[in-house]
């Protein structure tokens, strides 16, 4: 319709501004929820009109980076609902839904969101009266936490908690470093075994560590002839994991295996890489190190308080000041296993309110560079395109700050949840210095409390968000 002058003349402005009302997106699964939905229309129930509702085939199609997407682009809280366990027309996408949602809801309540903006229901098709006050329900509780105007929104340092507030991680139980000589004989004997197996031809090329060209640095290198093993050495500073550049390796390998030296960390994301199909165990060739810790400018690194074994029971050689063993050799020192001292910062954080939690949290976002060094050091980040590159659609902005890095750092983490093996690679090249270590141990622990799942050296267990239980909990629902 063409408005006239005259029109536009009659028309007054409002005399008082309009009561602010939540906005909420439904996330419901087409043939259970959607169809109760519409029965509640039918039988003419009468519910808030609050809800945007957003239809997908399953609940399993339901990526977390929706719901960011949801919050990103100005509501105010999120509901997802799908069929009855047992019920899902696809058999389980509700199942492994509940998992995934279970971690997600945990990942976002240690970021600051508050729990009432994030709801999740099980509606069947014949439950149109369960609909109707659920979203009732569900309006009153986001009307109860307000307008969420600041998803993403950069937060000045100088405000809420600042990052040393949950305090620096403590050392329970101080350890020493290998002795020089220690390390100088593993040194000798790994280089001898290094130029025996390259000589025999059953490696191809040998992945290990070299003096840097800084003092006290040590880097990556790549043995691929026997006349190279000279430059191959071992300490306490060998923090590299090495599993990062296996894919690669195996596509250029010649006729022999690929050999590489192993922390037992490192161990375990070569085994995360074989149990996802990204590589096979007789192409490679673990070289095995008793490794009493590495350390960072001066102390011991944090994953390794809590470290299990000191030699990777995956070794196909074990090397110690002793010489060079077929199989694992068990080490004569024993292991200590402390408490993580990151435990005691997720349980300082966790004793903030969501608010101060949020802001802590944004403010560490804040500073991300979004140069991808984390994804680049990851093991098991080798997607061909990873999804913030991906452009048609955009699901993460490609600019720094604010909401793109919210975006890219909750998708991260997600994407790693019940596959990161706890290497710290990513917290360790952050030039941002970036707490990552604390959401991947976060989300580490809720998939041991909730699926009894660790990540561990066998290749053939299955990652938790790739199955189900059917008695999986689900009280938040």
């Amino acid at each position: 319709m063409v408005q006239t002058l005259e029109s536009r003349e009659t028309l007054k402005p409002p005399t008082e501004i309009k009561e602010w009302q939540p906005r909420i997106v439904a996330m419901v699964c087409n043939w259970c929820t959607y169809a109760g939905a519409d029965m509640a229309g039918t039988a003419r129930r009468a519910y808030a009109s609050n809800v945007r509702v957003v239809r997908f085939l399953c609940t399993g199609r339901m990526d977390p980076l929706f719901i960011v997407k949801a919050f990103e682009q100005g509501a105010d809280g999120v509901l997802i609902s799908g069929c009855h366990p047992g019920d899902c027309h696809y058999v389980q996408g509700n199942l492994l839904a509940r998992r995934r949602f279970t971690v997600f809801r945990a990942l976002m309540d240690f970021l600051g969101l508050d729990n009432r903006r994030l709801q999740f229901a099980w509606v069947s098709a014949s439950e149109g009266a369960k609909w109707s006050r659920i979203v009732d329900q569900v309006t009153a509780s986001v009307r109860e936490a307000g307008p969420l105007n600041d998803w993403g929104r950069s937060v000045m340092a100088s405000s809420g908690r600042s990052a040393l507030s949950i305090g620096s991680a403590a050392d329970p139980e101080p350890r020493v470093p290998p002795s020089p000589e220690e390390t100088w004989s593993i040194s000798e004997h790994l280089q001898q075994l290094a130029a025996d197996l390259l000589n025999k031809g059953e490696v191809s090329t040998l992945l290990g560590y070299s003096q840097g060209g800084l003092p006290g640095q040590m880097v990556p290198t790549f043995v691929t002839n026997p006349e190279q093993v000279s430059t191959l050495a071992w300490n306490e500073r060998c923090a590299n994991n090495l599993a990062v550049y296996l894919p690669e390796a195996l596509k250029k390998k010649g006729k022999g295996k690929i050999a590489m030296v192993v922390k037992s960390c490192d161990a375990k994301a070569v085994m995360g890489l074989m149990r996802e199909n990204q590589l096979k165990r007789e192409d490679v060739l673990l070289l095995g190190i008793p490794c009493a810790g590495v350390w960072e400018n001066g102390k011991l690194a944090l994953k390794c308080h809590s470290c299990r074994s000191e030699v990777s029971p995956s070794s196909d050689w074990t090397v110690t000041r002793d010489g060079a063993h077929k199989g694992v050799a068990p080490s004569e020192a024993e292991r200590k296993v402390g408490v993580d001292p990151r435990d005691e910062q997720i349980r300082v954080l966790e004793s903030f309110s969501s608010e101060e939690r949020r802001k802590y949290w944004q403010q560490q976002f804040d500073r991300c560079l979004r140069c991808y060094a984390c994804r680049a050091v990851c093991p098991l980040c080798y997607c061909s395109v990873c999804i913030s590159d991906k452009h048609r659609p955009q699901w993460i902005p490609t600019s720094f700050g604010g909401k793109g890095n919210t975006a890219w750092n909750i998708a991260r983490v997600m994407h790693l949840a019940g596959r990161c093996t706890g290497c710290d690679e990513c917290t360790r090249v952050c030039p941002a210095g970036i707490r990552l270590d604390l959401l991947n141990r976060r989300l580490a622990r809720e998939a041991e409390t909730r699926f009894n799942y660790r990540v561990e050296e066998d290749p053939n267990s299955i990652p938790p968000l790739t199955t189900f239980r059917p008695d999986d909990p689900d009280e938040f629902l």
